[in-house]
């Protein structure tokens, strides 16, 4: 912690386009280590599930992986503290979830945002209300569809971003608002979210239960299996 804010890291794992992806260990440690925290950043910032980890479990064990994930992006977007994201690099799938779970999030400009679920032959089993929340249900539905990866001006016009800064910036920017939050007086900061929480007319735990359900009925279909397979250890 430093001047009343709290940094949350990036994945323990080293930091590549493979290894970035969340898997069930990375969850954990990242439930644990946000309800601590309201500063949310990473060197990258999320590629989502790892699919290699997925790959050949059955349904259920799926569901229990993805379990685990939504509880992290709840946490997020419930908890009283303010959390920012500053993304770097990608967020892509539910690295998009998690950063749309924040109260503010910063891009850089050469960042790209994508949802490929649909793509890959399911939808996101978690982490779909943030995103409705944050673009409204027409726009969210373009975002979820995914047809194409968007630009960070791109997500910042449909209101996945509320700040694009320079490559390098993103930290120094997240942390300026930061530092003006963390000066709020604390039980009217702590108040507002709660306020907005629980007067919503939807829980993310409603949205993510449904999405769990669909996701696991999605990954039996041959578009679904034929993405994992590709995932899949070779003989």
């Amino acid at each position: 912690k430093q001047g009343g804010i709290a940094y949350l890291p990036g994945l323990s794992r080293p930091v590549t386009i493979d290894t970035a992806s969340l898997g069930p260990k990375d969850a954990e440690e990242l439930h644990s280590l946000v309800e601590q925290a309201k500063f949310f950043e990473a060197d990258w910032f999320c590629a989502g599930s790892d699919l290699k980890e997925l790959a050949g479990q059955t349904g259920a064990r799926m569901a229990q992986i993805e379990h685990a994930k939504a509880a992290l992006a709840r946490t997020i977007y419930e908890i009283d503290l303010p959390v920012i994201a500053a993304v770097r690099g990608f967020a892509l799938g539910g690295g998009v979830s998690l950063a749309a779970a924040c109260d503010h999030v910063v891009s850089e400009i050469s960042a790209k945002w994508h949802m490929p679920e649909v793509l890959n032959g399911w939808i996101p089993p978690w982490g779909i209300q943030p995103v409705i929340d944050r673009c409204g249900a027409v726009r969210a539905r373009n975002v979820l569809l995914g047809a194409s990866a968007m630009t960070a001006p791109q997500a910042r016009s449909i209101g996945l971003v509320d700040t694009v800064c320079e490559d390098g910036e993103a930290i120094t920017s997240a942390e300026a608002l930061a530092e003006a939050w963390a000066s709020l007086p604390p039980p009217a900061r702590r108040s507002i979210k709660r306020f907005l929480r629980e007067h919503h007319l939807s829980t993310p735990a409603d949205a993510d239960a449904a999405a769990s359900e669909l996701f696991v009925t999605h990954c039996a279909t041959s578009a679904a299996q034929a993405t994992l397979s590709r995932f899949g250890v070779k003989a």
